[in-house]
């Protein structure tokens, strides 16, 4: 009992507070830290916002989740149960932003269309 008195009792452990990473506040998926790397070590510019990596995770994980559900659809649509680079490249050239966006893009393991 004088053990946890002088220690303060659990009060002070709730004080505390933990460090949270950038990804887990900004509540993403893709790592913030990874992408701020790869924005520095690719000498894009000399100076980096604090928020550009956070922006650039963001965008990365809402097309990676676009064009996954629109993959996921088209697996749907043709009774597949398993999503193959053919269906994500089915899914982003039957998209009308998407093709745009990726229109010049190889798609890996899939062959371009001949023409």
């Amino acid at each position: 009992m004088s053990e946890r008195a002088s220690r303060g009792g659990s009060s002070s452990r709730r004080s505390r507070t933990r460090s949270r990473s950038r990804t887990a506040r900004a509540e993403l998926l893709f790592s913030v830290s990874h992408i701020e790397r790869l924005l520095r070590e690719g000498h894009y510019a000399q100076r980096l916002s604090s928020s550009a990596p956070v922006y650039l995770a963001a965008i990365i994980q809402y097309l990676t989740s676009k064009i996954l559900e629109l993959a996921g659809d088209e697996a749907q649509k043709t009774g597949r149960r398993c999503i193959t680079p053919e269906l994500v490249d089915m899914a982003v050239h039957n998209n009308a932003l998407l093709s745009g966006f990726f229109g010049t893009t190889t798609i890996s393991q899939v062959a371009p269309p001949w023409e």
